[in-house]
């Protein structure tokens, strides 16, 4: 029964962070410019950053609200889409939540049908304390090159 209650409240508190999230996002964006974005193919577009920004779920609104952002290092075509490596930037740097930004910039961009694969920058282990690069490493759904 315990059980059910803490999944029961961490699923209500994911929605409501969700929610959030949009709102922010919403409050900071222009949604037809977005929408654009996010319906023209990646090979099309100019600069990937604005793209790939818009492709982005809750974590976008972190990344905007606190000063942080990406920017892409490499772009590869595979065999069954994009290869991209990318770097943070801003505030993002000297964030204690960088790895759970790291990974929710990897999730939300690789749900895209034209997106393999997800990377980083192994410089940004640099910006990390020794603690958070051990966490990242061992425990992080996210690789570095």
């Amino acid at each position: 029964m315990d059980d059910d209650i803490l999944e029961r409240y961490r699923r209500e508190a994911a929605a409501a962070m969700e929610v959030e999230a949009m709102k922010r996002i919403s409050e900071s964006t222009d949604a037809e410019m977005e929408e654009r974005l996010r319906t023209t193919s990646l090979k099309d577009v100019e600069d990937l950053v604005p793209a790939l920004l818009a492709r982005l779920g809750a974590v976008r609104a972190a990344l905007d609200g606190h000063g942080g952002g990406i920017s892409v290092v490499k772009v590869e075509d595979v065999e069954n889409g994009m290869y991209i490596v990318l770097d943070l930037t801003g505030a993002c740097l000297s964030c204690g939540a960088a790895p759970g930004t790291l990974e929710g910039v990897k999730t939300d961009l690789e749900a895209d049908d034209e997106i393999a694969k997800i990377s980083f920058c192994s410089s940004l282990l640099d910006t990390f304390d020794d603690l958070g690069r051990e966490f990242i490493l061992a425990h992080g759904k996210v690789d570095f090159v």
